[in-house]
């Protein structure tokens, strides 16, 4: 982590001025924290970003933001379901996993993740650079540090609702900028350079009201099934970006609408690959979001600890909310 003196001697560019740099792709954010950086945007969580978010712990409130590990039910994106098998050996018991996808439920996108159709993955490395012994952008590099952070929840789904234009989370609709930015204000909550967005949506709560053949209707990949999320415009970039973020965490399926809209762009290449900013999807955030809406507190401490896995594509969350 970098210290706050580090920070100020050389702040985050505006997103406008990433544009034009020479060698590098036009608003990405490589080169920031040098040209073999593989972990992107929590290089900006300083030391005393994480003891200032330490000290919003006030009442000991501690809220897993995990869901269950085999929901949904069936996968999306034709990823496998979690299946569990227990061995007793006469005196301990031991389970094993098959079909375990780290990013089935509640998840992190890593930097390998997601491709950029001309600039390749995160840093400019390219597929055969992230396999092998000595893969490059590894989950692994967000586990050796951990993830520690002051949260900031928008809960979308709940001033959506107060203000007569409830969201439905299974109509893909594109959030734009200026609705996060009116519930935050809703909320007397501002974002810091440092921290993480959490967004809830309403989708868990929505999904877990559906019947088995609704839920697997919404996985079958021949029904274009849509979701609710951020509107991937250039508007939203711009606003994340230079309100300081270092990720971005929902509890719908892809943190952006699915589909996009006309003209849209993809959050994933943009943030996650060219801008480094970590993406977390699936999130539990209700009970949260229910404890935050009780007391009129929106921020906290999340902590998360990724798979220590050596060239990881994503992981299971593994987030705690301390409030």
């Amino acid at each position: 982590m970098r210290s706050t003196g580090d920070r100020e001697a050389r702040p985050r560019p505006p997103y406008d001025e990433l544009r034009g740099r020479p060698g590098y792709p036009d608003r990405s954010s490589w080169g920031l924290w040098g040209d073999t950086d593989q972990v992107g945007a929590f290089n900006d969580v300083t030391p005393e970003d994480v003891a200032d978010a330490a000290r919003l712990v006030t009442d000991g409130a501690v809220f897993a933001l995990n869901w269950d590990q085999r929901l949904p039910d069936p996968a999306l994106y034709t990823r496998g379901t979690l299946t569990r098998t227990v061995i007793d050996h006469g005196g301990a018991l031991d389970d094993y996993y098959d079909d375990f996808w780290p990013q089935q439920s509640s998840q992190w996108d890593g930097l390998a993740h997601i491709r950029h159709p001309r600039h390749g993955f995160y840093g400019g490395r390219e597929a055969h650079e992230l396999r092998g012994p000595d893969a490059r952008n590894g989950i692994e590099h967000w586990a050796r540090r951990g993830i520690a952070a002051r949260f900031v929840l928008a809960d979308v789904d709940r001033w959506r609702a107060s203000t007569g234009r409830p969201l439905h989370p299974d109509r893909g609709e594109g959030v734009p900028a200026t609705d996060v930015i009116a519930t935050l204000e809703a909320q007397a909550v501002e974002l810091r350079p440092g921290a993480v967005l959490l967004l809830r949506f309403g989708w868990i709560t929505w999904y877990e009201q559906l019947d088995q053949p609704a839920r697997d209707a919404v996985a079958d990949p021949a029904g274009g099934w849509t979701a609710s999320g951020l509107r991937a415009d250039t508007h939203m970039l711009r606003w994340l970006w230079d309100s300081g973020v270092v990720a971005v965490a929902a509890d719908n399926p892809a943190v952006e609408a699915v589909p996009a809209g006309p003209g849209d762009r993809s959050l994933h290449t943009d943030l996650l690959t060219l801008l480094g900013v970590a993406l977390g999807e699936l999130w539990y955030l209700d009970r949260l979001a229910a404890h935050c809406a009780a007391t009129g507190r929106y921020t906290g401490l999340l902590a998360s600890a990724p798979m220590h896995l050596a060239g990881g594509v994503g992981s299971p969350a593994n987030a705690l909310a301390l409030m």
